[in-house]
């Protein structure tokens, strides 16, 4: 049996938490749950967006699934904190696209790998008398890691090419480490391709030519702008799934917002927590499970009946959960 944290959080977050935790019912494998709690509710309720409480069950468990959080203005971040916590250091976001959504490239394959530590995501500011700094931290040791995990990553999915997207022809000394360790560690790997772009070249490639790049691995902040472009590409952020993955621990979450606007219409898309389900289940050497559950949702996004609107349909969260469920078990 698997024990997993269950961290709901705010607005829509229940909703799609509520399709994960359905189709986790489905498959033959058995999950104790532990729900925490994080964000803006937790706030209200505990004084705090993220309690230790949350963070001493998420380290405990075999994973972490996170639903989504408002942010509290003032607070920090319940997601950045517990990703630090738990040190969370590789951020992974598939960017792929599936028969049945509008999407630019319908053919559509890679991934980003995000560095999920440091940055400027650090959280390293201070007021001045002007305004404010904030301090991007890159070293040696993060940028080693995430290296090697991105090679070690398309070597266990059989891709064959990583891409490291920095600036270093500006920041120097912090993106010019970053492009030197990446290249130190790719010396390992002779059997994979590697080669680098600056971010603002990269943002331009990943909308005109996206099918050139297969792993891209990069620091926190451009993981980030990079990877929400990139599920612009494939149909937009409600099929945008994640996984935070470290020496001891995983969470996986969509990569959407908690969109106050919709909360509690039950129309929210389920896919990208759906598919955040699969990386889990994969994590967990489910591997079987997990790619019946995903070809389960391929199948409903193919067939484009019983899907949310932003998929073009006009049914709710719990109608495409059933189907995807129904799906499910037509594949067993």
């Amino acid at each position: 049996m698997y024990n997993l944290t269950i961290i709901p959080g705010d607005g829509i977050g229940p909703e799609v938490m509520n399709a994960a935790l359905q189709v986790l019912d489905c498959l033959d494998i058995e999950f104790s749950y532990t729900e925490a709690y994080a964000g803006n509710g937790s706030y209200k309720r505990t004084g705090t967006t993220i309690p230790q409480e949350t963070i001493k069950q998420a380290r405990k468990a075999d994973a972490v699934l996170f639903g989504a959080v408002t942010t509290v203005p003032g607070q920090k971040s319940a997601i950045i904190t517990l990703r630090k916590a738990l040190d969370l250091y590789a951020n992974i976001r598939p960017v792929k696209s599936y028969s049945g959504v509008r999407s630019l490239y319908p053919d559509l394959d890679l991934v980003i790998i995000r560095e999920n530590t440091e940055g400027l995501y650090s959280g390293i500011e201070e007021k001045t008398d002007d305004g404010a700094t904030a301090l991007r931290v890159i070293t040696t040791k993060a940028s080693q890691r995430i290296s090697k995990f991105a090679f070690e990553y398309v070597k266990k999915t059989e891709r064959s090419k990583v891409t490291a997207v920095h600036k270093a022809n500006v920041l120097k000394l912090s993106d010019g480490l970053f492009k030197r360790i990446f290249y130190e560690v790719a010396e390992h790997y002779p059997d994979t391709e590697a080669d680098d772009k600056y971010v603002d070249a990269m943002a331009m490639f990943l909308l005109t030519k996206p099918q050139e790049f297969d792993c891209i691995v990069t620091t926190n902040l451009f993981g980030d702008i990079l990877s929400d472009e990139g599920a612009g590409l494939v149909g937009g952020l409600g099929l945008a799934p994640s996984a935070n993955i470290g020496y001891k621990n995983g969470l996986f979450e969509p990569v959407h917002g908690s969109g106050p606007d919709i909360a509690g219409k039950n129309i929210s898309n389920p896919s990208a927590m759906i598919l955040s389900t699969v990386m889990l289940l994969r994590y967990l050497h489910e591997e079987e499970e997990a790619y019946m559950l995903e070809n389960a949702l391929i199948e409903v996004l193919k067939e484009g009946k019983k899907v949310t609107p932003d998929l073009g349909g006009n049914f709710k969260t719990d109608d495409m959960t059933q189907e995807i469920k129904r799906k499910l078990k037509s594949l067993k």
